[in-house]
């Protein structure tokens, strides 16, 4: 990743007059300014999309007419919304136009303005659904009501035509459907992501009470269903479910003031890091707001009075702060407010002044007679907040010591660190180098003008494990602290005082450097997460290859690039009998051998390889084959035959079974490798799937090149092949001859001016930024990752161990 600043210059005689003012027309401004409506235009807006529309669902529900939300994610990347509430109005509006274009094509148009429709709803300014109507190529809006079904259709926010009365209909609800605009979301790749809306419809879904969410990817086929009873107490389980509770009962209350709805979930753990999340009307305040002080400030006050009138801290001389009860806290805090007031339109911190004062009057009654009644639990979550404050305060003076001196009262930086002249954080770097041995590369190899190099000694200490002050007892965290400058501790660190505004983690590619990295990771997240949210974090992306012919050197990053690498040359030799084919598309040819194999690969989470292959090798037309009763029989009880007829392929045994129900065709195709048993679900749905659509697509192009036997000409010689991937393995062998390739296990391997080359020089090197999209999730992942439970940790890498793409052992 290379940074570049672009300018324009503006001649000195330009005019700026009356001609100047523009005014955009109707949506005009959302396609022209979209960062404006959703935030940016990454894959993080492109999802913001998915909430608008679901939000309205939601607010539905929260008027009492929704129960069922509906989400699809379709195959050719549209998505669709759909739930079972009132419906979108139609019919003429004062406008002159319909009701439902009005609210599709109009900014500030909704029925949330005066509180008659809506009692309560996260959309209040009437842009949500015109914003995504204006930013997809195409947009179809379907309203069920009043016993009619009609429909629209729009194209970049424009409608086709009229709104259109379908037929009669017995159902009531709205169904959106959409398809992010390219031209608008120009990041390469971009497509909805099936974990991300679970993530978030699972959220939703735990501060709605009672209602149901179904989220759907017809691409894979996963499908997942939200729906939880007790709502928000169901949440804070939940969080802790990879970490160990020190009390069995969820702390729950919920009350009404002044319109203003509050609900509260609470449950301590054994942890040393808080987990409190709040929002107002479904949606994530992660900036916090008015509720989350309003509650920090009760709890702090009815935790010590608590403790006082009960005399639990007769040993200790202090009163416990803040942080201390927070510690190991889990808590949701989510309120209903009728007129909130949020920070912009992605709404992310909540303003209301009246909030604070009816949530801390709720905390103080209801958390004081919680503990009035649990006596023997009260006590343990006091003791462990006077354990923490105890901690707090043998970790000051530790503290006090990792902060950065500056120049002017004679303190220095960490001994092994290699400082860069520039002052200004903007244009600064860290590199934190695996080992002293990288670290002597990296110091020689860097700008000494912008990067700095600070090598760390083995593994830093695990802070999801260990409270403050035994983490800042160790060396290599202190001196990570000393050189960032931003201080420690939930109260006294400040990403504003940072010093570098790139922090690169520059790891080895084996398995103690991802362990590394991870330790990083959760020290950035658990103690800096602001840093982390500013966008300074980035992980160093270096070669995994050197591949060196004559005098001539070539730096690979993965086995892909190492592939496109020596075909340059090593397809120079041969041609396909019987056809002329280009050097070119020979290239493509064995490429998409090399892809066709990762993707059977990774297919084999759902299928059995041998019958996948077998399906897309053996059978003529598979589509009509998996639509027809008769014709499946017959091509599994081939399959049975093939495999038979080969005993490398290790299958022992293998069984099928085809039936119809209401009128589809679904096979359970059985196989036996050595000891282990798998199901393969073959149905006529599985052709749009997108892994075997892709599959068939490559198999297809390889078709076309050359079907199987495949014989290729070299010289006066000729070669046949029974599969592909007999030739993959024959050309790569070739192509080999007369290069020496270096795998790089270690930075230390490299000398500095390869490492300056590869992993250093801003022209050449490749960055990735880490962002956290979903504080939740981030939460739940370094908890079960890095945490004490160890059978979350079990469950997450048996249910992960297919999707590895490269391990090291």
């Amino acid at each position: 990743m290379s940074e570049q600043v672009s300018t324009t210059a503006v001649s000195a005689d330009k005019q700026y007059g009356a001609d100047d003012i523009q005014v955009l027309e109707g949506l005009e401004a959302v396609r022209k300014r979209p960062g404006m409506y959703i935030g940016d235009t990454t894959i993080r807006g492109y999802h913001h999309l998915v909430y608008e529309i679901a939000d309205n669902a939601v607010d539905e529900h929260l008027a009492g007419f929704c129960k069922n939300i509906y989400v699809t994610i379709h195959t050719d990347g549209s998505l669709s919304v759909d739930d079972n509430g009132r419906g979108v109005p139609v019919g003429p509006h004062k406008s002159g136009k319909d009701a439902m274009e009005v609210v599709y094509t109009v900014l500030h148009a909704g029925g949330k303005f005066d509180g008659g429709a809506y009692k309560v709803s996260g959309g209040l300014h009437g842009v949500g659904a015109s914003v995504v109507n204006a930013l997809s190529s195409r947009c179809q809006a379907e309203s069920h009501k009043n016993g009619t079904h009609y429909r629209q259709v729009y194209h970049k926010g424009i409608p086709d035509g009229p709104v259109e009365k379908v037929g009669p209909t017995t159902r009531t609800g709205t169904i959106v459907t959409f398809k992010p605009d390219l031209e608008i979301f120009k990041e390469p790749g971009m497509a909805f992501d099936f974990n991300t809306l679970s993530n978030r419809f699972r959220e939703i879904a735990f501060l709605n009470a009672g209602l149901h969410i179904c989220l759907t990817d017809e691409a894979t086929g996963k499908k997942a269903d939200f729906q939880y009873a007790n709502g928000v107490a169901e949440f804070v389980s939940f969080l802790n479910q990879s970490k160990k509770a020190i009390h069995n009962e969820v702390i729950y209350f919920k009350g009404e003031k002044d319109q203003v709805e509050v609900e509260i979930a609470m449950q301590w753990n054994d942890s040393y890091s808080e987990s409190i999340y709040c929002y107002a009307n479904n949606i994530n305040t992660h900036e916090g707001g008015t509720h989350l002080v309003g509650f920090r400030g009760a709890l702090t006050r009815t935790t010590n009075s608590y403790a006082s009138q009960k005399n639990l801290l007769k040993d200790f001389k202090e009163s416990i702060e803040g942080e201390d009860i927070r510690e190991g806290l889990a808590a949701i805090i989510s309120v209903k407010v009728r007129e909130p007031q949020f920070e912009g339109q992605t709404k992310t911190k909540l303003g209301n002044a009246e909030v604070k004062g009816i949530v801390e009057s709720l905390v103080n009654d209801k958390l004081a007679d919680w503990l009035d009644r649990n006596p023997g639990t009260a006590k343990t979550i006091v003791t462990k907040c006077v354990e923490a404050a105890r901690a707090r305060d043998a970790a000051r003076k530790a503290r006090d010591l990792t902060r950065r001196k500056t120049a002017l009262d004679g303190g220095s930086l960490p001994g092994k660190m290699a400082d860069c002249q520039e002052r200004d954080p903007a244009k600064c770097e860290l590199y934190l180098v695996e080992g002293d041995s990288a670290g002597g590369s990296a110091k020689m190899a860097r700008d000494r003008k912008t990067q700095a190099v600070l090598p760390l000694k083995g593994k830093i200490l695990n802070v999801e494990k260990a409270r403050f002050d035994k983490m800042l007892s160790n060396d290599e965290i202190k001196m990570m602290i000393s050189a960032l400058g931003t201080g420690i501790g939930k109260e006294n660190v400040s990403a504003d005082k940072i010093r570098y505004h790139k922090i690169i983690i520059m790891t080895d590619a084996d398995v103690d450097g991802s362990h590394i990295r991870t330790l990083l990771l959760t020290f950035f997240y658990r103690q800096m997460p602001e840093v982390l949210e500013k966008g300074y974090i980035y992980i160093a992306q270096p070669p995994l290859y050197r591949a060196k012919k004559g005098q001539s050197e070539t730096y690979l990053k993965d086995e892909a690039a190492l592939t496109e690498h020596l075909l340059k040359t090593g397809l120079d030799s041969f041609e396909v009998k019987g056809k002329k084919v280009e050097t070119a598309e020979l290239r493509k040819f064995v490429l998409g051998i090399q892809k066709f194999n990762s993707l059977l690969h990774s297919s084999s989470r759902k299928y059995d390889r041998d019958v996948l292959y077998f399906l897309l090798s053996k059978v003529t037309d598979l589509e009509s084959t998996l639509k027809d009763e008769a014709k499946l029989t017959k091509a599994l009880t081939e399959l049975k035959s093939w495999i038979a007829a080969q005993p490398t392929l290790g299958v022992t045994e293998v069984d099928f079974t085809v039936q119809t129900t209401d009128g589809k065709v679904e096979a359970v195709v059985e196989t036996t490798r050595y000891a282990d048993r798998m199901k393969t679900v073959l149905s006529s749905d599985m052709i749009n799937f997108s892994e075997i659509v892709e599959i068939r697509s490559i198999w297809n192009h390889m078709q076309s090149i050359s079907k199987l036997p495949m014989t290729i000409v070299k010289g006066s010689e000729e070669q046949s092949f029974e599969n592909y991937n007999e030739f993959y393995e024959d050309i790569m062998e070739n192509s080999k001859k007369g290069i020496y390739i270096q795998r790089y296990k270690g930075l230390g391997e490299m000398n500095p001016e390869q490492l300056w080359d590869t992993t250093l020089n801003p022209e050449n090197r490749n960055l990735l930024k880490v962002t956290i999209d979903d504080a939740v999730a981030a939460d739940e992942t370094f908890s079960v990752l890095m945490g004490e439970q160890v059978e979350p940790r079990r469950k997450f890498i048996q249910d992960n161990a297919l999707l590895v793409r490269s391990l090291d052992v």
